[in-house]
């Protein structure tokens, strides 16, 4: 019994995690009884997502970082498997990369655990604790902090995460970027920023830097998109910079709201990324310049997508709202001690926020609002499909103007400290005035239906589609000035051309290295033999020095 407590331990942040790792499976399980039917194997299918599911308990469970290890080393195989399942062209090379991905910084990690092996001589996560104040212990921190990155999808080991979003089936996406791997990579971060290693300032200001860089890149990558899940894969990125940023303040109101995020974050994008299947179901596209005026042919998809849009932007009360008020407050706690780059953290948080609501502005106008590209006939959505996807959006509702409730229940109690929130703010007062808001908006609209209506000619701006079909505004060229700014359009074609794709980066080194190897080893028996001397000679000359 002994042996097994030293292996694995039920701790209030692992049953927090777990359950709703559990929660999410359930989702998608019944989800994808409509999404999934009628493909190819999927007994298969079905097999991979509970495995997952059980090697994702596994990694919260583990108590020693070797068995940590080896159920993070089954998620990502799983998470080939899964992407495996898309229909698209790519899908074959997109899942290579993610695990590439995944899989080179499993090697980091490895690295990490051997030298925290040296440090303290033990792999029991409950009994290391490793001050970092010598080169070795930031090595092996950097290590473990490189793997949750690419687990999570923060910024350089992100960009497996908007491919998958594309090529994978939609239920895998709203499983894994979405829920589960955000999940998995936040709450090892968090053991290893809270229990394993104790933070210092350097450790802090690195957190928070690298979470606002990871805010804004991938929001302004967003914000040009033309393919819904790509665009959806990208804010999977950007959100994982808030979750980063709260744990790097350091303080408990910050943290608990970075924990609290990851939990809104898994809730509200796995509902934007499981409307987008219906929507891809229903059209049979994501392009955002051949969608538009679906509201009217599936209205419960519309307002659950608006909801959890608003969330994500972080738009009172929504659950969104809520965590980002705590990341906000635990970035000016930090003013106490780190000079001004708090304003710096803050205008980045909060510049993201904006630029979150100004994408998904679009995006609701391009796919549910406006003109439509084309008639859509009126089909009945399966009820595992859009039932989901009504109740990811009531929790983003519940958490948001209930907050208290997952604060009390999960968040806090993983934490164990006492946690002084700043500011002012009523959630109940605000749900209260929203409703309020709406309802005489909606006796206004009411009474506007009686006036007598005016014919008149079409305009400029109200032609007859159909005979002026140029004349239809789509939502994609809401910011098309911004891709024309001089800097950002060469930040832009760089980023089409992969150039902060990391896993291209060195794709293309490797590549080049090969070249001038197979250029050396050309089959010339007198050239294998001098670089046999030459190797005899470097070896002579290391051992007898």
């Amino acid at each position: 019994m002994s042996v097994l407590g030293s292996m694995f331990k039920l701790t209030t942040f692992s049953f927090f995690v777990g359950v709703f790792i559990i929660f999410f499976t359930l989702v998608v399980l019944l989800y994808s009884l409509g999404s999934m039917r009628g493909q190819k194997n999927l007994p298969q299918y079905y097999f991979y997502i509970i495995l997952t599911m059980l090697s994702a308990l596994g990694v919260v469970l583990a108590n020693d970082l070797l068995i940590l290890l080896v159920f993070w080393g089954f998620l990502g195989v799983l998470l080939y498997l899964l992407i495996s399942f898309g229909q698209k062209e790519r899908t074959s090379q997109t899942a290579k990369k993610a695990l590439m991905i995944v899989a080179g910084t499993d090697l980091l990690m490895i690295l990490g655990i051997g030298l925290v092996w040296r440090l303290v001589g033990t792999l029991e996560m409950d009994k290391v604790h490793i001050l970092l104040t010598s080169p070795t212990a930031l090595v092996a921190y950097l290590c473990f902090v490189m793997a949750a990155f690419a687990k999570a999808g923060a910024m350089p080991f992100h960009t497996w995460i908007p491919d998958t979003a594309v090529d994978a089936p939609v239920s895998v996406a709203a499983f894994l970027p979405a829920s589960l791997d955000k999940l998995l990579g936040i709450y090892f971060l968090a053991r290893v920023t809270l229990d394993i290693f104790h933070m210092n300032h350097f450790t802090n200001t690195f957190l928070m830097a690298m979470g606002s860089l990871t805010i804004i890149f991938a929001v302004m990558m967003a914000l040009v998109q033309h393919d819904l899940k790509k665009l959806l894969g990208y804010h999977a990125v950007s959100q994982v910079g808030y979750m980063v940023l709260g744990l790097g303040t350091g303080n408990p109101v910050g943290i608990a709201g970075g924990l609290f995020h990851m939990l809104n974050h898994a809730i509200y994008k796995s509902c934007l990324f499981l409307s987008a299947g219906v929507v891809e179901k229903k059209a049979g596209t994501t392009d955002l310049d051949k969608l538009g005026g679906l509201a009217q042919t599936m209205p419960v998809i519309f307002i659950s997508f608006l909801i959890a849009s608003l969330a994500i932007s972080g738009v009172p009360p929504l659950n969104g709202f809520a965590s980002k008020w705590m990341i906000y407050s635990g970035i000016i706690q930090t003013a106490k001690g780190s000079g001004h780059l708090w304003i710096l953290w803050l205008m980045s948080a909060m510049f993201g926020s904006a630029l979150t609501l100004a994408s998904f502005m679009k995006l609701v106008h391009a796919v549910f609002l406006g003109q439509p590209f084309k008639e859509i006939p009126r089909t009945q959505t399966p009820v595992s499909m859009w039932f989901p996807v009504l109740l990811l959006a009531s929790l983003c509702v519940v958490y948001g103007v209930f907050s208290k409730l997952p604060l009390k229940v999960f968040i806090l109690p993983s934490l164990g400290q006492h946690v002084v929130f700043g500011g002012v703010w009523n959630s109940y007062a605000a749900f209260l005035l929203l409703l309020s808001g709406l309802f005489i908006g909606l006796v206004i609209f009411l009474l506007g239906k009686k006036n007598s209506k005016r014919l008149t000619a079409p305009f400029v701006g109200g032609e007859d589609l159909s005979q002026y079909p140029e004349m239809r505004i789509s939502g994609t060229q809401f910011y098309r000035t911004i891709e024309d700014m001089v800097f950002l359009k060469k930040v832009y074609a760089l980023a089409e051309q992969k150039v902060f794709d990391i896993y291209d980066v060195i794709k293309r080194i490797a590549h080049q290295s090969f070249k001038v190897l197979s250029r050396l080893h050309n089959g010339i028996l007198p050239t294998y033999m001098a670089w046999c001397l030459l190797g005899m000679i470097v070896l002579f000359y290391v051992l007898i020095k």
